[in-house]
């Protein structure tokens, strides 16, 4: 089978790094791919965007199967030009995808079937938003933007101040376009958080190994938000009774809804949960593998995922055994200095060898190019060094250790990643 994996980044080259241990997979290509992922696939310069493009290239290579992993083209319809075509895809078509691409639909969607999260408004002017926020007095305050904003479209506002600017910024200077025409605020919830990436054909749902992100910049949760810092897998807080609790109460519920709604989801569905003092509620719900959850969650999986991903395409999602490793991961995200905000790029990463490979550790590449046989940064995450282990606390140790021995200028990385303080 030839497949073609869609996207640039560390959750691209986590599918492309386990898409090819499969026995079935003959040819690999990325669109377009970062110069890591050049290394296991061959890249093609397609655009994620691009759906003629992409069918173009799909049929003259005779694709088997088109991974589409980032949330932009989903939310845009690449599956639905796909499908169309008579080109298999795993991944949600747009209709489905909107559980993502808008959180008034799916906060919406949540409250209709009764489905726990916060409880939340939905504002289109900024004045009336902060005018709300202000009668209720309680901060923090949670301020997202409708649409996709890259993992940055979430305020957790500490007073007034904080709330007037996110307001601003999203629905004023309107620097996520028009993803912030409309604001949601909700109520601020305490307590551990959780990831789950899930398996489903639309009606069945497969939940993946748990696993925890780190938004913030820096050390101890402080800074802005980003796309992720760094994760681990298994979350040492999601025990086995609280997943049969949120399968019964927020997986199965959301499938059944998304059908009722008739926007079936096909592909992989990320639950972002919060284990509140009132049991687990959803924060937010993303259509593809989390970033960088991936990175943690695939190379515990000991089935073929070309297997799996078939299944969920052929609707037979009840007959595929699954199985994982008993084993736990941790990635740690390396990033270029000053990132989320103002960063350089176009510098020379050392320490990797030619397969970008270090001993004991596997070097995602998020935002790398590759030329003249070196690596070099191109973005804002530069790599997700990532380690399994017997325990936590050993692939913590052999992930931080990888990234003792990799350079570049203006590294920057937080030093906390799965600390046990962080799940108190």
């Amino acid at each position: 089978m030839k497949l073609l994996v869609i996207g640039s980044g560390g959750r691209e080259h986590a599918l492309v790094r386990k898409l090819r241990e499969s026995p079935r997979v003959t040819e690999l290509y990325c669109a377009p791919g970062n110069g890591g992922i050049s290394r296991d696939a061959e890249c093609v310069p397609i655009s994620p965007t691009d759906p003629e493009g992409i069918v173009r290239f799909s049929k003259e290579r005779g694709i088997g199967l088109v991974v589409v992993a980032p949330d932009n083209p989903l939310a845009a319809g690449m599956v639905d030009a796909l499908e169309d075509a008579g080109i298999r895809a795993f991944g949600p078509r747009a209709r489905a995808a909107q559980i993502e691409s808008s959180k008034v639909f799916s906060k919406n969607l949540m409250k209709k079937y009764g489905i726990p999260t916060a409880s939340y408004e939905v504002f289109d002017r900024p004045e009336n938003a902060l005018a709300r926020i202000e009668s209720r007095g309680r901060y923090p305050a949670v301020v997202k933007a409708d649409g996709l904003a890259l993992g940055k479209g979430v305020v957790i506002a500490q007073n007034r101040g904080e709330a007037a600017q996110a307001l601003r910024r999203i629905m004023e200077d309107r620097v996520f376009g028009a993803s912030g025409n409309r604001v949601v605020v909700e109520e601020f919830l305490t307590g551990p958080e959780v990831s789950v990436l899930a398996f489903t054909d639309g009606k069945t749902v497969r939940p993946m190994i748990s696993a925890k992100d780190h938004k913030r910049a820096f050390d101890g949760d402080r800074g802005p938000n980003t796309g992720g810092m760094g994760t681990v897998s298994p979350n040492p807080c999601y025990t086995p009774e609280i997943a049969e609790r949120c399968e019964r109460e927020i997986f199965l519920p959301t499938i059944r809804a998304m059908e009722k709604e008739g926007r079936p989801f096909k592909g992989c569905l990320y639950f972002g949960l919060m284990l509140t003092p009132d049991g687990p509620k959803v924060i937010e719900y993303n259509s593809r593998f989390g970033d960088p959850e991936a990175q943690v969650v695939l190379p515990l999986l000991k089935t073929d995922l070309v297997d799996v991903m078939e299944s969920v395409v052929d609707e037979r999602l009840d007959r595929q055994p699954i199985e994982w490793s008993g084993e736990a991961c941790a990635c740690v995200v390396m990033a270029s200095g000053g990132y989320p905000v103002r960063y350089e790029t176009g510098f020379e990463i050392t320490g990797l060898d030619k397969n970008g490979q270090i001993p004991g550790a596997t070097v995602y590449h998020a935002g790398t190019s590759y030329r003249d046989g070196r690596f070099y940064t191109a973005g804002g995450r530069v790599l997700g060094v990532t380690a399994l282990g017997k325990d936590l606390p050993q692939a913590l140790e052999t992930a931080y250790r990888a990234v003792s021995g990799i350079r570049f200028q203006g590294a920057s990385y937080r030093r906390d990643i799965g600390a046990v303080r962080r799940f108190d």
